[in-house]
């Protein structure tokens, strides 16, 4: 694609419009509202988050997780704590959430801070998962340098063989965080670029919600 291309490459937002009255006062039900409508629209990956994390430097890092459960305490995802996320996070739990749900148009950053679950919820979770996705946890080591693609699929056939006749236990590297919402940001896109940006603040025990410039 060339230049020229490139910025002609647009499209107008029409999906939907978003009003103040249109908002839940809880910022949680009002995620919920929107990822329920992204379930039942058939969303592909609706749960799909990108984390953003700051390394000892300062230098911003993001990738693309799954939510797996949510509530008033936090939204929670599971990793390898040995992760370069997990890494920047116990250096600095300050992180951002970024929900994209492109094909309605909508958006949902969350900012917040990060803790990790309790090792008995985290746990139950691993518990869980496909027994595939049970011993990858196993044999991957999550951000570290391979000599070879080889080599994961040596790691991934060892740990098969030692687990072949039990249940795959929780590795002691692997875990989960809870981010802790302090802000919300919910976008619909609007005609001529004009959105709806909607901003939801804690002070003391309650939200205070304000309208952004798109």
């Amino acid at each position: 694609m060339s230049d020229e291309q490139l910025k002609n490459e647009r499209r107008e937002y029409q999906f939907s419009t978003l009003r103040r009255d249109d908002l839940n006062a809880d910022p949680f039900k009002q995620f919920k509202r929107w990822l329920d409508e992204a379930l039942a629209r058939g969303i592909q990956d609706p749960t799909a988050m990108t984390i953003a994390t700051v390394d000892a430097e300062g230098r911003p890092w993001s990738r693309i997780v799954l939510l797996k459960g949510f509530d008033e305490s936090g939204f929670r995802f599971y990793t390898d704590l040995q992760s370069r996320k997990a890494v920047e996070i116990q250096g600095n739990p300050n992180v951002t959430l970024h929900f994209a749900w492109l094909q309605i148009d909508r958006q949902v950053i969350v900012s917040g801070h990060a803790t990790p679950v309790d090792r008995s919820e985290a746990a139950t979770y691993f518990a869980s998962r496909p027994r595939e996705s049970q011993l990858a946890a196993w044999a991957s080591h999550q951000s570290e340098a391979l000599s070879s693609r080889e080599s994961l699929d040596a790691a991934y056939e060892e740990v098969s063989r030692r687990f072949d006749q039990t249940d795959v236990p929780l590795p002691e590297h692997w875990g989960g965080y809870r981010v802790a919402a302090e802000q919300f940001e919910f976008w619909q896109g609007g005609q001529h670029r004009l959105h709806d940006r909607f901003r939801y603040r804690r002070d003391a025990n309650h939200w205070i919600i304000d309208r952004l410039s798109p």
